[in-house]
């Protein structure tokens, strides 16, 4: 009877040992961050991805790399794009965006403009135009980078075809003086030299900064786009991108495209740097308050664990394409690219990197690889010619040589 007795205070003590630990657990979950259990609750349990978008391709922001993201799941979805009609490679760039620039729209079976899934060509921001091809429900969305940087990859991109830029010999002795070299009656051959992002929204980039002013055109651009990158944190931009888009990892996961070498990267002292903010005092106005939302949507939406956790994911898969991917496991410059098809455009007296794949890729392997690193002149030829077989082909330099 005792041994019974005993035998039954053990199994008592194991029971309330694992009611004790089972209380512990469920303590511990209970206050453990649910931002971490978040990306397993989500995915297509939230509804099917977006496939609707309009990206505004803002210039040297870093958009080049977003096209190419969004040429792929165009690519990938049977998705039709919004292309340059005829020989074009923009959309009216830098007049402001007509649909007529776009190839096709004009061939609706109703007699209206056709619609499209994905717009994401240059174009200067029109709304009443871009409606007409784009549906109701398309989600907006550009990219913005810091003028003091932005200005600078601009000087050495468009350094012979701007007026302003063309009998300057550095940026910085631009920006000492800058009224001894910009004409403000030269609006559209000069638009790459002051405010270019807000020109890019359709707005008067030669316009004084008046608060009143900023503000009302700010908020006309949270009316419409529902998000604004940030180029100097991409992949943080990236990540929400994908959330609100609810695209998959490999959707957002790119290489940089557009990039230029060191040697033709300038670097501006602190003084220089905020004189270019002065200078693009509307940009730099638009890129402080899109900077400050964007972190408060990153900590609103994913919190400060899952960001860290989607970052770091989306960093992870991109070294591991990059291994797969790249034979040289970084850019080169074009003289060393095998593939000519595979050379970006040049401009400028900038030095645009480009890749080599790796040899020996299986097939599947090697078009998603391709896709990842083919730059955007050649990518939307590619494209134009898979939705338009009937139409002659972009005549485009690089892939007519």
């Amino acid at each position: 009877m005792l041994f019974v007795l005993g035998g039954s205070q053990r199994s008592l003590q194991v029971v309330l040992l694992l009611l004790v630990l089972a209380v512990f657990l469920l303590v511990g979950f209970l206050h453990m961050d649910m931002e971490l259990l978040l990306p397993l609750l989500s995915g297509q349990a939230e509804g099917p991805p977006v496939t609707n978008v309009m990206f505004l391709k803002t210039h040297k922001t870093a958009s080049s790399t977003v096209l190419n993201i969004l040429y792929r799941f165009a690519e990938k979805h049977n998705l039709s794009t919004a292309l340059p009609a005829g020989g074009r490679v923009h959309l009216g760039y830098p007049w402001l965006f007509l649909a007529r620039y776009v190839e096709g729209a004009e061939e609706g079976s109703t007699g209206t403009p056709r619609r499209f899934n994905i717009m994401c060509n240059h174009l200067r921001f029109n709304l009443p135009e871009v409606q007409k091809v784009m549906p109701e429900d398309t989600f907006y969305f550009s990219i913005l980078r810091d003028p003091g940087y932005q200005l600078e990859s601009s000087f050495t991109y468009y350094k012979g075809y701007v007026p302003a830029f063309r009998h300057v010999k550095t940026l910085q002795a631009f920006l000492e003086s800058p009224e001894r070299f910009y004409n403000d009656s030269l609006v559209v051959s000069n638009a790459y030299a002051r405010n270019n992002m807000w020109f890019d929204l359709g707005f008067d980039h030669n316009a004084p900064p008046d608060e009143g002013y900023v503000r009302a055109r700010i908020a006309d651009v949270e009316q419409r786009f529902q998000l604004m990158l940030i180029a100097e944190h991409f992949d943080e931009s990236m990540v929400l991108l994908r959330h609100l888009l609810r695209w998959s990892l490999d959707d957002v996961v790119a290489f940089r495209l557009n990039s230029r070498s060191a040697r033709t990267v300038a670097h501006l002292p602190p003084e220089s740097r905020e004189l270019a903010r002065r200078w693009c005092a509307l940009d730099w106005r638009l890129y402080d308050h899109f900077n400050r939302t964007l972190w408060a949507r990153l900590h609103a939406e994913l919190g400060p664990r899952r960001l860290r956790s989607d970052v770091a994911r989306l960093r992870a898969r991109r070294q591991e394409l990059t291994e797969l991917c790249l034979q040289d496991g970084a850019p080169q410059n074009q003289a060393q690219i095998t593939d000519r098809l595979l050379r970006p455009f040049q401009s400028g007296e900038a030095d645009i990197l480009g890749y080599n794949l790796r040899p020996g890729l299986d097939n599947a392997t090697l078009r998603m690889c391709r896709r990842m690193v083919m730059p955007e002149l050649q990518y939307m030829a590619h494209l134009y010619a898979l939705q338009f077989p009937e139409k002659p082909r972009k005549a485009i330099p690089l892939l007519e040589e």
